[in-house]
């Protein structure tokens, strides 16, 4: 009899209890298998298994004078006349999402200290089973753990790295960034160089070309054996006017002789002068528009000589003044990196997110147990 009521007075105390597995018994081996096994493992692993992932974040501007935003922290750079480099930007993103970033930290063993230590849950760590351990297999586990965003309306890229220690997170994340800065560094310095270099190559050019003119010139002059074959008919020229004027004088004076006194001893005098001044400004003459080695041949040569001079000269002085262009140029081309905010330190885990995972499990086990059971009470009512 006393064990009767006892028997009775367990069952009321359990009575709720028994009850709803009595209920969850009879929703069948679906509602188990959908609803009640995957949420018993989402708690245990969410609850009791899983390590907590610590995320350590900086955030970054590439600063350049060239390319500047309008808003939020863009529009603070541009009242300074900087703004924010779109191609440093993307290159400093790929980087860091690249394979040479995490060989970059994998010369200090971080990686493998901050993902892989015992500590770990099995089926958080990087290679549980020790079967994965190649650089391609840490790159895909480098993926899921570090990335960076990039706000286009502020110009601000926020790099995240994920570690179960806050300690590996931040000294990752220091690194990563040092590096990105690095990165831009070098390709600044290359731009810059690369465009110097290319106008300099452009003035040795036209150096070379205006030497080999002034060369070509001077050469002609020693052989034609002119200075300046304009000038110096210029010169001719004026010679030649002035035998004319002694000609003519020569001539009327003659004339008048012969008028006045035809038996004058000065009449063969003057007739040899006259013949003497014909003869030198025939000869004149012939060197300044003859045939051959004439002044008027040379300055057609010399003319087109100096012509490539003064354009060699004024390619020289475009090159130059180029050169300094670039230079200028380069200067104001300077991009880098500028820290918004240093990585940081966190003091707690973000995630997993234990209850959202949970309830995440349950509601989704509930929806497929819901559907798949009105599709077998269709396929039922189908059969019947």
């Amino acid at each position: 009899m006393m064990l009767e009521d006892a028997n009775e007075r367990s069952v009321r105390s359990f009575g709720p209890l028994s009850s709803a597995v009595a209920r969850v018994r009879q929703l069948g081996i679906l509602f188990w298998v959908c609803v009640v096994i995957p949420s018993s493992l989402a708690i245990l692993y969410f609850g009791f298994l899983a390590s907590d992932i610590y995320i350590s974040e900086s955030r970054y501007v590439v600063r350049s004078p060239e390319r500047t935003t309008t808003t939020g922290l863009g529009g603070l750079l541009q009242s300074t006349g900087i703004g924010g480099g779109g191609e440093e930007v993307r290159a400093a993103q790929g980087y860091i999402e690249s394979r040479d970033a995490l060989r970059s930290l994998e010369t200090s063993g971080l990686p493998r200290k901050a993902w892989a230590n015992d500590s770990i849950f099995i089926l958080n760590r990087f290679d549980p089973w020790g079967v994965a351990d190649s650089f391609e297999d840490l790159f895909l586990y480098y993926e899921d753990m570090v990335g960076v965003t990039y706000d286009s309306e502020s110009g601000i890229s926020t790099l995240s790295v994920r570690a179960f220690n806050p300690a590996d997170a931040e000294a990752m994340n220091r690194e990563l960034l040092r590096d990105a800065e690095e990165l831009v560094n070098k390709l600044n310095e290359r731009g810059q160089e690369d465009l110097v270099r290319y106008a300099q190559v452009e003035v040795d050019e036209a150096k070379k070309e205006a030497r080999d003119a002034a060369l070509a010139l001077a050469g002609y002059r020693n052989s034609a054996g002119v200075v300046d074959p304009e000038r110096q008919a210029s010169v001719q020229l004026q010679m030649v006017s002035k035998l004319q004027d002694e000609l003519i004088g020569a001539r009327l004076q003659l004339r008048q002789l012969q008028a006045l006194a035809p038996q004058n001893p000065q009449i063969p005098v003057l007739r040899n002068r006259i013949d003497g001044l014909q003869s030198a400004i025939a000869r004149e003459m012939e060197t300044i528009a003859g045939s051959g080695r004439s002044l008027s041949a040379a300055a057609a040569e010399f003319q087109r000589l100096e012509l490539e001079r003064e354009y060699a000269d004024k390619q020289l002085a475009a090159s130059l003044a180029a050169l300094q262009e670039a230079r200028n140029e380069a200067r104001r081309q300077s991009a880098y990196v500028e820290r918004v905010s240093q990585p940081s330190m966190p003091d707690a885990a973000m995630e997993p997110r234990r209850f959202r995972g949970i309830l995440t499990t349950v509601l989704l086990g509930l929806i497929a147990w819901g559907v798949l059971t009105m599709l077998l009470a269709g396929v039922r009512e189908h059969r019947d």
